[in-house]
């Protein structure tokens, strides 16, 4: 079917482009002001402080942040240096290598989580009423089902 979109749907499209955008500037700037981590830190030490004993497989963890490997192994070498992880040989398999959160990573991603969502709260859900938080999770809800189906 060749459908177009219609001039209101585009418009929509690109205010979520947009807005999603903004968001992800404005709460990344303040998270690196306020707690020293980049988005991109703060996504790898969520992955690692969510898994089972706090370490991934590198495949495992570029799958979890949705990452190219390469991108994350670049990462990781910054995130390694600043003892916030640290490589260890995988146990099971001499060719790969498992991500563990240290000690340092785990308290430095406690220390950011209340800032972060403090700053979610204030930028994101403070906006929107409780009707639109609940329409809006309908809405995300909808389009990840149909995005499901077509994977």
């Amino acid at each position: 079917m060749n459908r177009r979109m219609t001039s209101g749907q585009l418009v929509v499209w690109r205010s979520l482009m947009d807005t999603t955008n903004d968001l992800r500037r404005v709460l990344g700037a303040r998270l690196l002001r306020e707690t020293g981590l980049s988005p991109a830190d703060y996504q790898v030490l969520l992955a690692l402080s969510e898994a089972d004993r706090r370490r991934l497989r590198s495949s495992e963890l570029a799958d979890a942040v949705d990452w190219e490997r390469s991108r994350l192994s670049h990462h990781l070498a910054r995130m390694e240096r600043r003892e916030l992880i640290r490589r260890d040989e995988c146990a099971t398999d001499s060719r790969g290598a498992e991500v563990v959160l240290t000690e340092e990573g785990a308290r430095r991603f406690r220390a950011a989580t209340a800032p972060h969502l403090r700053a979610v709260r204030e930028h994101f859900a403070d906006a929107l009423s409780a009707e639109q938080i609940d329409a809006l999770a309908g809405i995300l809800g909808d389009l990840r089902q149909h995005l499901k189906g077509d994977a």
